[in-house]
């Protein structure tokens, strides 16, 4: 019997993320793993996502795409995990978890590829320049436990992954406050089976 739940994923993308936020939800979910140069660009998935890109999940044949998109619906999907903002914790929730869908992973991944906004180009760039984001989203992690507040919540997911991924390679410095931030998010058991899935490990080797 096949879950109503299908995660369509690579172990190498933001699928990662997409996984995370699933085994948060405690939901049953179905995979399939997708292959880059093949399944990702096959008719099939095209008419699923015509971005040929994963993360993408089809939930009683409605699909969503974008991973931040991903989390939210998840978390509204799935009230009982408890993952969507309190009324008190709804500013910071969405403040944050749009700003690291547009602005930081803007910076990082222009960082990545190595192009640096001008003077004159930042004014057009949502991020403005790479330092800036990145000293304002530490700043906000080092407020709270969490993004949002005192409690997880999805947000926490995508933007934890974000900087889990940058700081492993060299992109965001290892401050205190972020490495004190992703050491909550790593510990947290939903987080180290979706990492053992991914890795083709079992939990305890996570």
């Amino acid at each position: 019997m096949t879950a109503d739940l299908t995660l369509y994923t690579n172990p190498q993308s933001r699928g990662r993320i997409a996984r995370w936020m699933l085994e948060e939800t405690g939901a049953t979910y179905d995979t399939v793993v997708l292959d880059y140069g093949t399944t990702m660009i096959a008719p099939d998935y095209r008419a699923i996502n015509p971005m040929m890109k994963v993360p993408a999940i089809v939930h009683r044949g409605q699909v969503v795409t974008e991973t931040a998109a991903i989390c939210a619906y998840l978390a509204e999907a799935f009230p009982d995990a408890e993952l969507s903002p309190l009324p008190q914790e709804q500013a910071r929730y969405y403040r944050w978890l749009f700003f690291a869908a547009g602005p930081l992973e803007a910076a990082i991944t222009n960082r990545a590829m190595g192009v640096e906004p001008t003077a004159e180009q930042q004014r057009m760039a949502g991020y403005g320049d790479f330092d800036r984001a990145v000293g304002v989203i530490g700043a906000a992690v080092a407020e709270h436990s969490y993004i949002a507040g005192e409690r997880f919540t999805a947000a926490d997911v995508y933007l934890g992954s974000q900087l889990m991924w940058s700081t492993q390679f060299g992109l965001i410095a290892k401050t205190d406050a972020i490495m004190a931030y992703i050491g909550r998010l790593q510990d947290r058991p939903a987080h180290r089976r979706a990492t053992a899935l991914d890795d083709g490990k079992s939990a305890d080797d996570a």
